[in-house]
């Protein structure tokens, strides 16, 4: 099952943000538009768009500033602020 709606054999930290209350990050981010949204190597699944995929050599720095655009995305779109479920760790470049 998770096969079919997960990018599981794809290089991804997991889901990334998590679920506010009432909604589905995944969902969101989708109706925001980003599904395939892109930053260097970073991109967002066209699976799941909870999903952010290192399709090569995407950089932490990468990842993290695709997630900064989605979650203004979001929030512009909704007034919803989406929180990292992935734990963001060390000092920015």
């Amino acid at each position: 099952r998770r096969e079919a709606s997960q990018p599981i054999n794809k290089k991804t930290s997991g889901s990334s943000f998590k679920n506010p209350i009432g909604h589905h990050a995944s969902k969101l981010i989708e109706q925001a538009g980003c599904k395939g949204l892109k930053v260097g190597d970073a991109v967002v699944s066209q699976k799941h768009a909870n999903f952010l995929i290192n399709t090569n050599n995407a950089t932490a720095e990468q990842i993290e500033d695709l997630g900064k655009i989605i979650i203004e995305k979001v929030y512009n779109k909704f007034q919803i602020m989406l929180e990292w479920e992935i734990k963001i760790i060390g000092e920015p470049n």
